[in-house]
């Protein structure tokens, strides 16, 4: 008689599923490989040798990294320095090499402890960014002249966000185990390369995509110290916790979401209590800052204000915009709850970053950094990614050309603004394109291209095949079988192949 196999056994020798391959479900991505001799074959060998997709990737985004550099070449040759208009005609500002003697870098002050000289008065970036920064002081070579130490600082700058767009990369790579080349639309996103050089977002992107990883692996509590450090060093990580709390919510999932929130809080405080502690006024300042800040670059308030004789105060922008923030985050709460399948983790992440970014009083043209992993992601298809990359790109443009116009005097080089408005409006238009695509997704699972390929919510972790056991509306009254994916009947509630099928 031969032993029965044990379930351990059993498990390891099921056959692992194939990759999902982007060249066979993908039109967009099946006629652009014919540049590098067409789609994958049948018998291809990916993944036997040293070039596996997560390290082809991370080479991509890296070469793309370097040609955004190349990219700010004129401004490092002088444009920077010896004209304020030119950096804008050539597109290529950044603010990373103005700020390292406008905030007392190049004098050796300590940021958030040290006061600024002007109106500034302290630093008014997050903590860990205010680390991250301070760092890269200390690698900057302290001799020459201010413009030399201006371009090593950038140069130092550079290259640290270089690996942070790596991370982000590999990353995303990993979050998707089957779907791995769904992490060339990062490494390949134009307008990651033009902007990843502008600030210094890519520190929080890169703790975020991080964590994202983390939770889609069942990790909590690492999700949530990563999540908790990027929220540190940028503001809207911490968004992602609601949408987490309403998929939690409706699977029953109530202990990860504790260890997850509880995670984030404690690494929250690790780096901001020394800080709030001997410093507070300097800590708070971003905080007031944000608050203070008038309507700025990027948002339909600008418009609305440059086509007012009697603009909305700055107060009221700022009590608008939080209700048109909380009406979108009781949109995505409703939709999370209500749909005919559970939604995936990514695709409400999404949802309520580019809501933050569509209801907010600015929008800098870095800010695209925050949504492109969370884009590839929710909605890995790259007709619709290169769309919303397109209208990215027009406005980044088309905020460079309108700052020449506005500072090259009578000259008028660059674009009026009316035309600027045209640049918003098409950032506008491609993000909330990009939001009903996800938001049609949800609400039609069958045209999901992730659940498509017979997965459920593989950056969901512990969400991934959950049952649910909270939903309202219709979906708490389901069919027996949910509307099949890839032609097999599936379990409503998981999305799992239903037992009791052929």
């Amino acid at each position: 008689m031969c032993p029965m196999p044990s379930a351990e056994s059993t498990q390891a020798s099921a056959p692992t599923p194939d990759p999902v391959r982007p060249t066979r479900q993908d039109e967009v991505a099946a006629t652009g490989s014919e540049l590098i001799g067409g789609p994958l074959g049948r018998h291809a060998l990916v993944g036997t040798s040293w070039w596996t997709p997560v390290r082809m990737i991370a080479l991509v985004a890296i070469g793309m990294f370097a040609l955004g550099l190349v990219q700010k070449a004129p401004c490092y040759n002088g444009a920077w320095f010896f004209g304020a208009s030119s950096q804008y005609t050539h597109a290529c500002y950044s603010d990373i090499p103005h700020l390292y003697q406008g905030r007392g870098f190049a004098d050796g002050l300590v940021p958030y402890f040290d006061k600024l000289p002007g109106d500034m008065q302290y630093l008014e970036y997050p903590v860990l960014t205010g680390v991250f920064m301070e760092f890269a002081s200390w690698l900057t070579p302290g001799g020459g002249s201010i413009q030399h130490q201006e371009q090593w600082y950038w140069m130092v700058n550079a290259g640290m966000l270089m690996v942070c767009a790596a991370v982000i990369a590999v990353c995303v790579t990993r979050t998707h185990a089957r779907r791995p080349w769904d992490g060339l639309l990062v490494a390949l996103a134009p307008a990651f390369a033009l902007t990843a050089t502008i600030n210094w977002d890519l520190l929080a992107v890169a703790l975020t995509a991080a964590a994202m990883l983390m939770w889609s692996r069942s990790r909590p509590l690492a999700f949530g110290v990563l999540l908790g450090l990027a929220t540190a060093a940028k503001l809207y990580p911490f968004l992602i916790l609601g949408p987490l709390l309403v998929l939690c919510w409706r699977s029953g999932r109530w202990r990860e979401y504790g260890i997850a929130l509880g995670g984030a809080a404690g690494s929250w405080l690790v780096v901001n209590v020394p800080v709030m502690l001997f410093a507070f006024e300097g800590w708070s300042k971003f905080y007031t800052f944000s608050q203070e800040r008038g309507v700025d670059f990027g948002s339909f308030w600008l418009i609305m204000a440059q086509n007012s004789d009697n603009p909305l105060s700055t107060e009221t922008v700022n009590t608008l915009a939080m209700l048109l923030m909380l009406l979108c985050s009781c949109g995505v709460a409703a939709l999370a709850l209500t749909a005919p399948r559970r939604p995936r983790f990514a695709q409400l992440a999404f949802l309520i970053v580019a809501a933050f970014i569509l209801t907010n009083k600015v929008y800098s043209p870095q800010y695209v950094l925050w949504l492109v992993p969370l884009a590839v992601l929710a909605r890995p298809r790259w007709r619709d990614f290169l769309i919303w990359q397109a209208c990215e790109v027009a406005y980044f443009l088309g905020i460079w050309m309108y700052l020449a116009y506005t500072t090259s005097g009578d000259a008028h080089k660059g674009l009026p603004t009316d035309g600027y408005h045209w640049a918003i409006g098409a950032h506008l238009l491609g993000t909330l394109f990009l939001c009903v695509m996800v938001v049609r997704d949800i609400l039609m699972p069958e045209r999901d291209p992730v659940r498509r390929a017979g997965a459920d919510d593989p950056s969901g972790g512990v969400l991934d095949g959950a049952q649910d056991v909270f939903v309202f509306g219709p979906a708490a009254r389901p069919a027996r079988h949910a509307a099949p994916v890839d032609g097999t009947p599936v379990e409503w509630a998981t999305g799992r192949p239903d037992p009791g099928s052929p």
